[in-house]
């Protein structure tokens, strides 16, 4: 079962239903659902709101209602007593508020006799063309399965940026940017190394070192000049929503229905990194 949260757009359900038609899917506020009509489990896993917690966000933690969102989870395991929690937030979690939000974070499972494992790992350390840098935290009911736990080693990263997107194959037209706008000019500039990516920032614009991706944002979806952009055998443009996809790891068969490209960018800058925390999975199955 997949609780949404209704601050989350209704959109992200609709891509999730796409992929995944077999799971029951639960559309709703978590906050307005009742622990017992959540049928038992023996892992719960969660990526609450991040934006309270990011550098690029407010930094408001728990005074944003949205960061509030963790209690939520608090709740749920406090009738559910899963024996295993899996979490997944921002980098900057355990720096917020001078370690203050972590360790609430750390006590709030303690004091349930939760034993804990965190991990911060840059994707592109695990085989994925990104630096995206998360807080993963395992939090177990037995000591010795805690014990015994590792996270996975890292990996070297054997695909670059371009392993993964194909500049041979043309992208929609819409996709490039035209010749006789501001923005193809700048770039066609700023472009000097055609085996990195770009993208316009606050401070200009930003180019990859080493054939690996910056973070993909959300605001790709709320700015669209804020998406990546390569340039191909056909000229100048952003990468499309499938190449997001793919620099997250994710795979060929998952795509998105008939929803606005803008959602499609947001959701592609919210989710994780695939293979990584598939990865941890399977160490969490083993134990």
């Amino acid at each position: 079962m997949l609780l949404i949260d209704s601050i989350y757009p209704l959109l992200y359900c609709k891509t999730y239903r796409c992929n995944f038609p077999d799971t029951v899917l639960t559309e709703c506020d978590i906050r307005k659902i009742g622990a017992d009509d959540i049928p038992d489990f023996d892992i719960l896993t969660a990526g609450f709101p991040c934006q309270s917690f990011s550098v690029c966000g407010n930094r408001k933690g728990f005074a944003d209602e949205r960061g509030n969102l963790f209690f939520e989870i608090m709740r749920i395991a406090d009738a559910k007593k899963p024996k295993i929690i899996f979490l997944e937030n921002v980098a900057n979690l355990t720096e917020h508020d001078n370690g203050k939000t972590f360790n609430r974070i750390h006590n709030e499972l303690s004091d349930r006799d939760y034993y804990i494992r965190y991990l911060i790992a840059d994707a592109c350390n695990y085989g994925i063309p990104q630096h995206r840098t998360r807080t993963y935290i395992v939090a177990f009911k037995n000591y010795d399965m805690c014990n015994g736990f590792r996270f996975p080693d890292e990996q070297p990263l054997k695909k670059h940026i371009f392993d993964i997107i194909d500049r041979s194959v043309k992208a929609d037209d819409n996709f490039y940017l035209p010749e006789n706008s501001v923005q193809y000019q700048k770039m066609n500039v700023a472009i000097t190394d055609e085996n990195q990516i770009y993208r316009f920032s606050d401070y200009g614009i930003q180019k990859s070192k080493d054939g690996i991706s910056f973070t993909l944002k959300a605001n790709m979806g709320t700015w669209y000049n804020r998406v990546p952009i390569i340039k191909d055998d056909f000229g100048i443009r952003t990468i499309t929503p499938q190449e997001c996809l793919a620099l997250q790891g994710f795979p060929k068969s998952f795509d998105f229905p008939d929803i606005p490209i803008k959602s499609m960018y947001k959701q592609c800058g919210n989710t994780v990194a695939v293979p990584l925390v598939n990865s941890i999975a399977k160490q969490i199955s083993n134990e």
